[in-house]
């Protein structure tokens, strides 16, 4: 078709108009609330207690060399930036650390050398820094490296860091611990003592604990964490009841490598309450029908007030 000059005239002036003029599209709010969500989210931690079971040779296919790269592959899957691991030895520490390099870790063993069992933590450290560190005993002389109490198995013990998030420059407390497996009364001492130290420990920070209790919550020691307040009269909160999403996974977490036990529940995530929980779970993951502990992990996604 052929245009004439005055039809050509008014196209060409109708595209300069279209060009030079600010153009209004009405933007979506779901939309727009939903990438301060994601930028929000952007900004949140997540938190791992996992008893990753001692190396013991006796355990056969399960053994330590068997699985050590998938207990890696687990907490690198889940993307945690903070794991609280139970009854790991220093040369498995060590092996974590040789598959996950971007991690560091604070703690010392249970005995009086130093050695035995560990209740480190491991942190991402280009995300993370310690401000502060320490390990102390459950036992009526915390400060006396390998001493034991009441009618505990073995020496148990608590490690705690005080992190600075490098990028939001928040500050916060981590506390991993795992009471005695036979002792019922040091159970609840040991959680009458993790009460008292942290109280001392925190100085107003926001904090978590986590770890093996071997207890359930209709046991003493839960209640002793659940039902006291905090000097500054914060409580702690357990995220398997208090995740904004719920719970996810399992509602047990005792395995014994081959099948989840039911009304196991005795790993666990605390928080102040002044934490968010935005998500929980128990992690079911398994590898050609084996789970990477005797333990199954929890993890739990928080935003720091």
């Amino acid at each position: 078709m052929i245009m004439n000059p005055l039809t050509t005239s008014f196209v060409a002036s109708i595209v300069a108009i279209l060009l030079i003029a600010p153009i209004s599209v009405p933007i979506n709010q779901d939309l727009k609330e939903t990438s301060v969500v994601f930028e929000e989210r952007e900004k949140t931690l997540r938190v791992m207690t996992f008893n990753i079971r001692y190396d013991n040779p006796a355990d056969g296919e399960n053994a330590w060399p068997n699985r050590y790269e998938f207990v890696a592959s687990t907490i690198r899957l889940h993307q945690a930036d903070i794991i609280g691991v139970q009854e790991a030895l220093n040369h498995q520490i060590k092996d974590l650390t040789e598959q996950l390099p971007e991690m560091s870790w604070v703690g010392k063993g249970r005995n009086q050398d130093g050695g035995g069992e560990y209740s480190a933590i491991l942190y991402k450290s280009e995300k993370l820094e310690i401000v502060n560190n320490n390990t102390f005993w459950l036992s009526e002389t915390p400060d006396e490296p390998g001493s034991q109490s009441w009618d505990a198995a073995y020496p148990r013990i608590a490690t705690w860091a005080h992190f600075k998030d490098k990028e939001t420059e928040k500050e916060f407390v981590v506390l991993n611990t795992h009471f005695d497996h036979m002792g019922e009364q040091a159970r609840v001492e040991s959680a009458k003592q993790i009460m008292r130290s942290i109280s001392k420990i925190i100085n107003g920070l926001p904090v978590v604990v986590m770890g093996d209790l071997n207890t359930t919550d209709a046991d003493d020691p839960y209640s002793v964490l659940a039902e006291n307040s905090l000097p500054d009269g914060r409580k702690l909160l357990d995220g398997f009841y208090h995740s904004v999403h719920g719970h996810h996974g399992p509602s047990s977490t005792w395995t014994g490598f081959t099948n989840i036990v039911p009304d196991r529940r005795i790993d666990y995530i605390f928080v102040s309450d002044d934490i968010d929980v935005l998500q929980h779970a128990a992690l079911a993951d398994q590898s050609e029908g084996r789970f990477p502990s005797d333990h199954l992990p929890v993890l739990a996604e928080i935003e720091l007030p």
